[in-house]
């Protein structure tokens, strides 16, 4: 029995809501309108989030010189810490916790593309929307995925840059790092052709989402530079 199991019940409400926009779209549109609806939904734990990390973007400064007067004694690290998150009425998990609360629903969603069911069966321009890579054969088929992955290559695209900027010189990994954006691309090659679409439009909703609410926001390097 597969671990993803106990989320059965939430995965035949997402089959029925997705079947039921099937009647009156193409099922591939269907698919976008139920992620965009549901990362609507989980819009506030994205808004709490971006706060959480503003919150350690403004006391990042404060952060590292308690690091440079507290080295070498770790006691005193945490207790100093605390005091600063308790003063600023903040937690250093606060951007974690609500990204967290969002996995339920990615499971969710990559069961129910990931599991056969009658929606795979729909098609988009003629491509089974349970098609995998490994299975296309046709040059319509080729060219179907082609697009998709290149689509979400171009969002990966773009939070590579921002990651780029956000990630500084001296951070550990740091020359690694931004390259996880394009894990995405990577992913989509070993799943059906609908949970590819799910991932496009939930990378692109992150994407934009997350310049949105980092609007006006001053990059990290300028902010350590404070």
């Amino acid at each position: 029995m597969s671990v993803f199991a106990v989320l059965d019940p939430a995965v035949r409400l997402a089959h029925d809501a997705v079947s039921a926009l099937a009647g009156v779209v193409p099922t591939a549109l269907a698919v976008v309108l139920f992620t965009a609806v549901v990362r609507l939904a989980l819009h506030p734990l994205a808004r709490a989030a971006a706060r959480g990390e503003k919150t350690r973007l403004r006391l990042a400064p404060r952060v590292a010189e308690l690091n440079r007067r507290h080295k070498g004694r770790p006691e005193k690290l945490q207790a100093a810490l605390s005091e600063l998150y308790r003063e600023e009425k903040a937690s250093p998990f606060a951007g974690f916790l609500p990204m967290l609360a969002q996995i339920p629903f990615f499971s969710v969603m990559y069961r129910l593309f990931t599991t056969p069911n009658d929606l795979l069966g729909h098609t988009l321009a003629g491509v089974p929307l349970g098609l995998h890579l490994r299975e296309a054969h046709t040059a319509g088929q080729f060219l179907v995925l082609g697009a998709l992955y290149a689509a979400i290559g171009a969002v990966c695209w773009m939070g590579f840059r921002r990651a780029r900027r956000a990630t500084s010189a001296g951070t550990p990994g740091a020359g690694l790092l931004p390259y996880l954006s394009f894990g995405t691309v990577l992913f989509a090659a070993f799943v059906p052709l609908a949970a590819g679409i799910y991932l496009l439009t939930t990378t692109a909703w992150s994407a934009a989402e997350r310049a949105w609410l980092h609007r006006g926001a001053p990059a990290p390097a300028a902010v350590l530079a404070a």
